[in-house]
């Protein structure tokens, strides 16, 4: 695997998922500049990568990335992260209830 396809992924750990409002608060504390953005279900993103990394955090619904130079996939459910490096090939498909993220470029 290179370096450009090794990928963070942080699973929330709470016994309950997190509210979208914790959530907010949480990474308006982090220092970062977040947007938000969503997507309705079964919803696609073809392959494609970014000159930037790119951190990504669940805050409803779910999302499925795929990461092609690996053949691997990441399931992402309220509070899970991902940190994408620059360059990183990378898909996704949305869950069945759609889903919200909030996201940073690093």
């Amino acid at each position: 695997m290179s370096d450009k396809t090794i990928i963070s992924v942080t699973r929330w750990q709470g016994e309950e998922p997190p509210t979208e409002r914790a959530l907010r608060e949480r990474l308006r504390a982090s220092g970062h500049d977040y947007y938000e953005w969503g997507n309705g279900p079964s919803d696609t993103y073809a392959v494609h990568s970014h000159n930037y990394d790119k951190h990504l955090v669940c805050l409803a619904g779910g999302i499925r990335f795929t990461l092609p130079a690996t053949n691997d996939a990441v399931d992402l459910r309220p509070g899970d992260e991902l940190l994408l490096p620059a360059g990183t090939l990378h898909g996704a498909i949305v869950g069945l209830q759609g889903v919200r993220c909030a996201e940073a470029h690093l």
